[in-house]
Parts: C-alpha cells; sequence; structure tokens
C-alpha cells in the first residue's frame, strides 16, 4: 500500500501567513502540519509516499522533507499546479500508484488517533474504498455520507443544503484503483472542481465496495486561524515535557514544558506549560510565556507576555504588551514605542513582518 499527501491549495483563510508558503508547512507545536500526517502513514507501515505539489511555492515543500529519508519514508513528487479539486490531485497520481491500493491524506488535517486502522481494515474487508467519518455540528459545511442501517454507505454528498447526516467525509480516504476507473466519468462541480465525494458516489454506483471508519478521538482540519490555536492546544495537551535548554536562576518552568537545545530561560521568567520552546531562543528577562504557548527556534521573547499563540521562527517580540491568540510568522518582528503596557492583542502576522505597537 502507498501513500498519498496532498499539499496544493491557496489557504486564502490563511492569509497572510500563506503569502509566504503553502498552508500545510504552518507549524503546530513547532511541527509542519504536513509532517503529521507523512509519521502517521509511516506509523501505519506505509513509506512509500507521493506528494501532490499545488502552485503556491511547492518549492517549499520540497526543500522541507527532500526525499523522505530524514523521516524514515521514500517521496515521490507529483505536480498538480492549479488546483482543480481533491479528485483531480489524486488522478495526477495515477502512474505513481499503478495497481497499488493507497491511503491518500489532505496534508492540513490532524487525527489524534492516527490511520493505523485504515489499512487492516481495507485488506479484511475487501474494499475497494474506504471513508473516515465524524460527527460534525454543522453538516451542511462538510462532505457528508449517507449510511445504510447496516452501516453501509449509500453517497457522499458535497455541502449538501439540507444534509440527511452528520457524518463529515474527513480528509483521510482509502482507494484502490478502481478510483482511476471511474473518474473519468467524473463531471466538474457547481464549483468547477472535480470532487472527491462525487467519486465516492460513482464507485458505490459502479457496484464497488465502499465502507465506512468511524474516526475515534478527535479531528482537526486547520484550514483556519483558530482551526491552528486550536491543534496547538490539542497537540500540546499531550506533549510530556523535555528540558534541554539552561534555566537560569530565578527564573521559573512550571508544568509540561519542552525547551530545545541551546535555549536560555533568564531570570525573573516564567514559562508555564503547556508549551514548547525551540532551539537556540533567548527566553526573557523578565518574560511571561502562557500555557499553549509554541515559540519555534531562534526566538527571542524580551520582557513581553506571550498566551496561548504560536510564535514561527526567528521572530523577535521585545513589547510590554500581552500578546494571545495569536500566530505570528517566522522572522517578525513585534517592538515597542514606548513603555505602556495597555490591554491584551491578538495578531495574525506573515513572514518578514516588523510591527511597533
Amino acid at each position: 500500500m502507498k501513500g498519498l499527501v496532498l499539499s496544493g491549495g491557496y489557504g486564502t483563510r490563511l492569509r497572510p501567513l500563506t503569502h509566504t508558503g503553502p498552508k500545510q508547512l504552518i507549524p503546530i507545536a513547532n511541527k509542519p502540519n504536513i509532517l503529521y500526517c507523512i509519521e502517521d502513514l509511516r506509523d501505519a507501515g506505509i513509506t512509500d509516499i507521493g506528494i501532490i505539489l499545488g502552485n503556491v511555492m511547492p518549492e517549499k515543500v520540497q526543500e522541507f522533507l527532500e526525499d523522505g529519508s530524514k523521516f524514515g519514508v521514500k517521496i515521490t513528487y507529483i505536480v498538480q499546479g492549479e488546483p482543480k479539486g481533491i479528485a483531480h490531485a489524486v488522478n495526477c497520481a495515477k502512474d505513481f500508484m499503478g495497481n497499488d491500493s493507497f491511503i491518500m491524506y489532505l496534508g492540513d488535517n490532524l487525527l489524534r488517533n492516527g490511520i493505523k486502522e485504515i489499512p487492516k481494515k481495507m485488506e479484511q474487508e475487501g474494499a475497494d474504498a474506504i471513508i473516515s467519518l465524524v460527527p460534525v455540528a454543522q453538516p451542511q459545511r462538510y462532505g457528508i455520507a449517507e449510511l445504510a442501517p447496516d452501516g453501509s454507505v449509500i453517497r457522499t454528498v458535497e455541502k449538501p443544503k439540507e444534509p440527511k447526516s452528520n457524518l463529515a467525509v474527513i480528509g483521510v480516504y482509502a482507494f484502490n484503483h478502481r478510483f482511476f476507473e471511474v473518474y473519468p466519468k467524473l463531471k466538474p462541480s457547481w464549483r468547477n472542481e472535480m470532487e472527491i465525494t462525487d467519486a465516492i458516489s460513482l464507485l458505490i454506483d459502479s457496484g464497488f465496495k465502499v465502507i465506512a471508519h468511524h474516526v475515534e478521538g478527535w479531528w482537526k482540519d486547520t484550514g483556519k486561524p483558530e482551526d491552528i490555536l486550536e491543534a496547538n492546544h490539542l497537540i500540546l495537551d499531550k506533549m510530556e515535557g523535555k528540558n534541554e535548554g539552561i534555566v537560569e536562576d530565578g527564573a521559573t518552568v512550571v508544568g509540561r514544558v519542552t525547551i530545545g537545545k541551546g535555549t536560555t530561560v533568564m531570570g525573573r521568567s516564567v514559562i508555564r506549560g503547556p508549551c514548547i520552546v525551540g532551539e537556540n531562543c533567548r527566553i526573557g528577562p523578565n518574560a511571561y510565556i502562557g500555557p499553549y504557548t509554541a515559540i519555534g527556534d531562534r526566538c527571542v521573547i524580551a520582557a513581553a507576555e506571550v498566551d496561548d499563540s504560536i510564535v514561527m521562527d526567528d521572530t523577535t517580540v521585545n513589547v510590554e504588551r500581552k500578546i494571545v491568540r495569536s500566530m505570528i510568522g517566522k522572522g517578525s518582528k513585534i517592538l515597542s514605542t514606548n513603555g505602556l503596557i495597555p490591554k491584551g492583542e491578538r495578531l495574525v502576522v506573515g513572514e518578514n513582518t516588523t510591527l511597533y505597537l
């Protein structure tokens, strides 16, 4: 069985962060989203993985993943270019897949318990496709599956106005070569995209076996800043904490905190977990890092309060204000123009940005 990870799309809901790179590379607890997907595939025994490249700086995905060997996998890059829907992206991998079954994973999805059960289920039940389902509160916002009383899949519909179930089809699927047999019959949707839900319905209508996999544990689609911050919460909640840096006398570290190599927490600074601080950072003096915060590598947090936020690599925050529920892009500087300490600030800041507050 092979793997396929989609890293295309424009990421418009995450601008300005996606003006400078694909959304799948945005870090969650200091690890790019796409790497969680690759690790899930690897942990399920799938090491031959295709990466679908879009047209938003695909070279950054290649620079990060390289040939995959440092992550224990073998990566083949497949160019989609202009995004024309998920089903179109899968069809771009036809030659790579050959006659092999495969799991397709959207590169901006996160699953608490991984995907180890899906390959087993595919083999045991002789399925042609498996769709992963999660109950949701607003099913009209998702692709929705309708199930028969025996649990078999009747059809899937993309963003129905009147949903017949609350079971959302999330971004992890399994297919065999039958997908490529039905794809030529697929027509563009009202969004002018080749919808994966339509392709699944075609498989069902063609008499192929499509079964459901009900996901246990949490699932996140990290398409918006608030989704990424919530995912950061969920990942940090299960992190044990490990100190490989230096905590000076007079500094306080409380709870489950991970501190990277070469990082110094200076006197009169406080870090409260769960949180993570990357390598070669300087925290303080007089800094406060609050729970559910991820600080990237080579950052300086000086005389500032940062709470419930993601601060990406090479960023400096030196402002006597409280920054909360924020995402600050790589290489940014948050600096002060005076010594006043007003209330909190909420920011979504792109890479290489300088703000004076």
